[in-house]
């Protein structure tokens, strides 16, 4: 079973993914710039890219759980935008 965290701030919340599984599970290209990168992590948004992510890990019968962290204030904000 994969684990992940998911962060999240009073105003949004990202998905923490090590990026060579992110174009593992065929779904890099479709990364948005809402999404942020930091060393070999991306920080996929939670409205399209992560719920894409885990659609396609579900489609390959990948089990997972995820953990919840709240940061007030994340640094995530503040990492480069993903720029595919």
């Amino acid at each position: 079973t994969m684990k992940f965290r998911f962060i999240s701030d009073p105003g949004h919340g990202w998905l923490e993914v090590p990026f060579d599984l992110v174009d593992r599970a065929g779904v890099i290209g479709a990364v948005s710039g809402y999404s942020y990168h930091k060393g070999d992590l991306l920080y996929l948004e939670e409205d399209c890219d992560a719920s894409r992510f885990l659609q396609a890990l579900k489609k390959q019968g990948v089990n997972y759980e995820i953990e919840e962290v709240h940061q007030n204030p994340t640094p995530i904000r503040n990492y480069p935008r993903f720029r595919g």
